[in-house]
């Protein structure tokens, strides 16, 4: 497991958001009295989702919110990689697949983008506006090579349009998720090849089937048609 330690640049204060304060809120309301802790994980989310990061002040400030020791929240904060520990882009937080059916379909490529136009993994880019960073599986596999970008996927990527999609998040547009191919979920490139007869699905070919007359079972007397 890799060492994860907070940010040495780090905020004088930190404060919650009326909306943040109110959905953390809401979030502890789920569990008893004594037991608000177990609301550590989606209110550290919200945090992030707040300001971007988690910071030290921040780490406090849910530790004061739930009445546990500060100590408590900093091993969840630094233990799950989906909590960013330092400041990142005020863009796009790009998350590349490196695992290996992402590898192999070229996502190395795609790091040569990252590192041309942001910079090294884990910093932000000189504009401060990228933040990027090589991850484990994301479990699109089928749609390979894939990025996260801050809340959604971006599947079956090409140098080329990943560098498209990064233009397009410096300029502050929001780009389609999903596949960049046209790709419906995981269906097969180009499209389905088995099943497209759209008589399998209208109920047509239902209508055209017939029951036939079974033979009544053995020691029960046929009914009489009336």
């Amino acid at each position: 497991m890799s060492v994860r330690r907070l940010s040495p640049n780090q905020p004088a204060s930190f404060e919650f958001t009326p909306a943040t304060l109110k959905a953390a809120k809401a979030w502890m309301a789920n569990f008893p009295a004594g037991r608000h802790q177990s609301a550590m994980v989606p209110i550290l989310w919200l945090v992030q989702k707040q300001e971007g990061w988690v910071s030290e002040p921040a780490i406090r400030a849910v530790a004061e919110l739930l009445g546990v020791p500060v100590i408590r929240v900093l091993e969840v904060a630094t233990f799950y990689t989906m909590f960013m520990l330092e400041p990142v882009g005020t863009h796009a937080l790009v998350q590349v697949c490196g695992t290996t059916p992402c590898q192999t379909r070229g996502s190395e490529a795609l790091m040569e983008v990252c590192k041309r136009k942001i910079g090294p993994q884990n910093h932000r880019s000189a504009d401060g506006k990228f933040y990027w960073q090589e991850v484990e599986c994301l479990g699109a596999c089928a749609n390979a090579p894939m990025a996260a970008i801050n809340d959604y996927y971006y599947e079956d990527l090409t140098p080329e349009s990943f560098e498209k999609l990064l233009d397009e998040f410096a300029a502050g547009k929001k780009p389609k998720p999903g596949s960049m191919i046209g790709r419906q979920g995981s269906a097969p490139e180009g499209g389905n090849i088995t099943l497209t007869d759209p008589k399998l699905f209208d109920g047509s070919l239902g209508k055209k089937i017939k029951i036939p007359n079974l033979p009544p079972k053995a020691g029960k007397p046929a009914k009489e048609k009336a």
